[in-house]
């Protein structure tokens, strides 16, 4: 492996090998539209070179239709939103392994523009597109837990796969975050039993616990319309849930509660790790193999990764990062394309990226890049056959 701050030469011939292997564009193009309009700029200056597309993704928003560009087979069940409506939502599936993306049934992006419910968002369908992966034969389920609308802990999700989560009466407590505040008995015991024999994987790029400063509310919640009274009703409300169920599992619920992770997905990380046996790995380390990284990248002599913005964020396990890491491992160049670059060259090397291409180079409105985005990434990628094809 090469020291920190050696990076592999960026160079390629014109009739080289190149693997786009980058994230979404988040707001004006999904991975696998970055990854034709490189290519199509690409070919464009350099017939020859010789071009595979892996789009990727790091457990969020993308990460179902990375696998389906990867292979896998696309299945689509109706599930519970976030706000309780019915919504269709997709799953993947290959062999016996499916990539299950909670922001496909419970993400911002299933709220109605300009709605929020920061304390009533459910993750209710998630547990119903587990469900539904499980009913489809997986035995292994990668798990990807980032762009939640919700902070409920996985109250719903494991709700909709059995458990009961009751209050005084002994009724079902109602949906979303704050109600588990008049939770009083939690029973795990009629989880569909197809979950202990299946190998859950939290795929997730963020390391949070489950409540505190850090937690899932303080810091995930205001992004999904928490005010600060909100904020304050959920940690009480989250650290009361952990509670309930440590006296129903016992001390290994305290512990999940304070694992990393635990607070990813409003606390989904959490619900998965007490109640379904989840395990956390990064979630771009997860995808890259499920996705077959490995064997791409031993035909490549370049990649070219990128997102939206390459910023401090992206250090800390998004799909750049992770894609340079394993390509410096091998040997292989890496260069990045962008929206907008927010990192200075050291840091670029030190993360493996021999340099980076920003649609803001060509572009300094940033309305504009997101509008243009397409066009603007072609011809970005014929500066980069310009600077690197030798």
């Amino acid at each position: 492996m090469q020291g920190v701050g050696k990076v592999a030469d960026a160079a390629v011939s014109e009739t080289g090998r190149v693997l786009i292997a980058a994230d979404k564009f988040k707001g004006s193009l999904t991975a696998v539209q970055v990854a034709e309009h490189l290519t199509a700029g690409l070919r464009s200056a350099a017939p020859g070179l010789r071009v595979e597309s892996l789009p990727v993704a790091d457990g969020g928003d993308g990460t179902v239709d990375a696998a389906v560009a990867a292979g896998f087979e696309r299945h689509e069940v109706e599930v519970t939103g976030p706000l309780g409506a019915p919504r269709t939502a997709a799953f993947a599936v290959h062999g016996d392994t499916a990539v299950v993306e909670m922001a496909e049934a419970s993400g911002l992006r299933r709220l109605p523009d300009g709605v929020f419910a920061p304390l009533t968002a459910t993750t209710y369908g998630t547990g119903e597109l587990l469900r539904a992966a499980l009913d489809a034969g997986a035995r292994t389920i990668v798990f990807g837990v980032g762009g939640s609308a919700t902070t409920d802990g996985g109250a719903g999700m494991l709700a909709a796969l059995g458990a009961r989560l009751l209050d005084v009466d002994g009724d079902p407590v109602a949906h979303g975050g704050a109600p588990l505040r008049e939770l009083v008995t939690a029973d795990l015991t009629g989880l569909d039993p197809r979950i202990a024999d299946t190998d859950i994987v939290l795929a997730g790029d963020v390391d949070n616990p489950l409540t505190g400063p850090e937690g899932a509310a303080a810091v995930y919640s205001p992004q999904k319309g928490a005010g600060e009274e909100d904020v304050a009703t959920l940690d009480a409300a989250l650290a009361h849930y952990a509670t309930v169920l440590q006296e129903a599992v016992g001390p290994s619920a305290a512990q999940h509660a304070l694992a990393p992770g635990a607070g990813a997905a409003g606390g989904l990380g959490f619900g998965a790790l007490v109640g379904l046996g989840a395990r956390f790995r990064p979630g771009i380390d997860i995808m890259l193999d499920v996705l077959g990284f490995a064997a791409a990248l031993g035909r490549a002599d370049l990649v070219i990764t990128g997102e939206g913005s390459l910023d401090e964020q992206t250090l800390h396990g998004k799909a750049p990062a992770g894609v340079a890491a394993a390509a410096r491992e091998q040997g292989v160049g890496v260069v990045a394309v962008c929206g907008r670059l927010q990192l200075p060259e050291k840091a670029l090397r030190t993360a493996g990226i021999r340099r980076a291409y920003a649609l803001t180079d060509l572009e300094p409105d940033t309305a504009r890049c997101i509008a243009e985005a397409g066009p603007l990434l072609e011809r970005l990628a014929q500066h980069l056959v310009r600077d690197l094809v030798r």
